[in-house]
């Protein structure tokens, strides 16, 4: 299965980051809620108004972290210690998080359904 996050309507310009960020983290908490862990923040003070701080998704062997400023990174841990973290650009990220869960799609069909409600 050929998947672009670019056809899911989630490609990120400078001006939209924050938007981007709000919408990618609902999809990947929607089609892999087991996997994601978004951290949110208020807005203001006494907001109940919430904004992402951060997007965690784990993936086997690797752990993909954005932050709201646009940092990301594709960490390795084994057995739970991280022996290896590689700060990316935030394509580069989408595309490494595109690449692993279509290969994980290839060898399962939890993954593969979560691929579907990711690009629907």
């Amino acid at each position: 299965m050929d998947f672009d996050l670019d056809a899911a309507g989630l490609r990120a310009d400078s001006a939209d980051l924050k938007t981007y960020i709000e919408v990618l983290a609902r999809k990947l908490e929607s089609a892999l809620p087991a996997h994601t862990v978004v951290e949110r923040r208020s807005k203001r003070m006494l907001s109940r108004e919430k904004v992402v701080e951060s997007i965690s998704v784990t993936l086997g062997d690797f752990v993909y972290e954005l932050h709201a400023n646009g940092q990301a990174s594709r960490a390795k841990a084994v057995r739970g210690v991280t022996i290896k973290t590689e700060p990316l650009a935030l394509d580069d990220w989408v595309q490494a998080l595109a690449d692993d869960l279509s290969a994980r799609a290839d060898e399962s069909a939890e993954a593969r359904a979560a691929l579907e409600r990711l690009v629907n």
